[in-house]
């Protein structure tokens, strides 16, 4: 399997112009006082944006046409159009494709829980991580998401739903760390008080194990939960199925979750799939619970989402009880993800696709 370039986990596609969406409170008063307006205007734009979640300057009733035609000119708000939606015949998940303002569609999941809404949003358009079971990687990627764009995936699916987001998952198209100042600026505008003020708590950042990123967000020290998309215990089968591993060993990536529990004392969260046939052997258990034995640490086993595109075949429910059961044996505390959504193909990056290749004439 070829290897992947990374560059200190940092991307070489260029997001697009920052919008006013991504300033926090201090850059947008000092913004106004830039363009001439009184800087009590900025907690107003700040508050239509980001708390009224409005989609355009003209819902901002407050603020005077001339300013509201201005700021529509030069600062744009971040353009999301649904162009296509599924709703799960039990009523609890729905999942996006949006089309961002230059043309490119990324996707969303909201799922519903009897402890609150949690929404899964992508961080980039495509993934250049190339993992083999995952559909998000399939076309590549694209170029990194603004701060704006990844609230405004949430903002949108708030005010569609008419329901309160209490939970926010980074587990979506793309890896999170590899855009990292992004990832870091939307948790910053997602949590402010002046804003939807979702605690650090309640927001959980996926990533397939970008060590020099992990380092720099443990030295962060915010709340958030980490997940690591393990999915295998041993260097030579990572590197079957995940690239990455071939730049960072799981021992590198050890060594950085340590160093991110000690500054943060946050609980590692560590997520694997099992394929049937590929690392969901018995054995392959007891290899991961020698593996994370003493870490403060949760595995979430999730059984595979097949794609058309590659042979994976998700293990059954026996095996799936079975694999957990070792780990529990052996003092791993392990659940096992609740599918949601399969019959709307609510897996990373399959719905995308599946829109793509149609407006490419690919499909059917």
């Amino acid at each position: 399997m070829d290897n992947i370039d990374i560059i200190d986990g940092e991307s070489s596609c260029k997001a697009q112009k920052r919008d006013i969406a991504s300033l926090n409170l201090s850059e947008m008063k000092s913004l106004m006082k830039e363009l001439g307006f009184p800087t009590f205007r900025a907690s107003q734009i700040y508050g239509w944006i980001h708390k009224d979640l409005v989609s355009s300057y003209d819902e901002m009733t407050n603020i005077p046409k001339k300013m509201r035609e201005d700021l529509s000119e030069k600062y744009p708000l971040p353009g999301l159009t649904e162009v296509d939606r599924r709703d799960s015949t039990d009523g609890y998940t729905s999942k996006f494709v949006f089309k961002l303002a230059d043309g490119y569609v990324i996707e969303s999941v909201l799922m519903k829980y009897h402890h609150g809404n949690s929404v899964c949003i992508s961080s980039q358009v495509g993934c250049r991580m190339g993992c083999r079971f995952c559909a998000s990687t399939l076309l590549g990627l694209t170029r990194n998401l603004t701060a704006s764009e990844m609230l405004a995936q949430i903002y949108d699916i708030q005010r569609k739903s008419g329901e309160r987001v209490s939970n926010v998952v980074v587990m979506g198209t793309g890896e999170p760390l590899d855009n990292f100042d992004e990832l870091v600026r939307f948790i910053e505008l997602l949590t402010d008080e002046n804003g939807l003020n979702i605690s650090q708590r309640n927001i959980t950042v996926s990533t397939c194990g970008i060590v020099p990123n992990i380092y720099k967000l443990a030295d962060l020290k915010l709340a958030i939960t980490l997940a690591i998309s393990l999915h295998a215990p041993t260097d030579e089968e990572r590197r079957k199925i995940m690239p990455v591993a071939y730049k960072y060993s799981i021992k590198e990536v050890m060594d950085a979750i340590d160093y991110y529990f000690e500054k943060t004392g946050r609980r590692i969260s560590f997520e694997y799939s099992l394929i049937a046939g590929e690392n969901d052997a018995p054995e392959r258990a007891e290899a991961l619970a020698k593996l994370l034995k003493g870490k403060n640490c949760h595995v979430n086993l999730i059984p595979v989402n097949p794609i058309k595109e590659r042979d994976y075949r998700h293990t059954d429910r026996e095996g799936v009880e079975r694999f957990k059961r070792v780990l529990e044996s052996r003092g791993i505390t392990a659940t096992v993800r609740r599918e949601m959504g399969a019959d709307i193909d609510a897996a990373c990056g399959q719905l995308r696709k599946e829109y793509i290749d149609k407006q490419k004439g690919g499909a059917d």
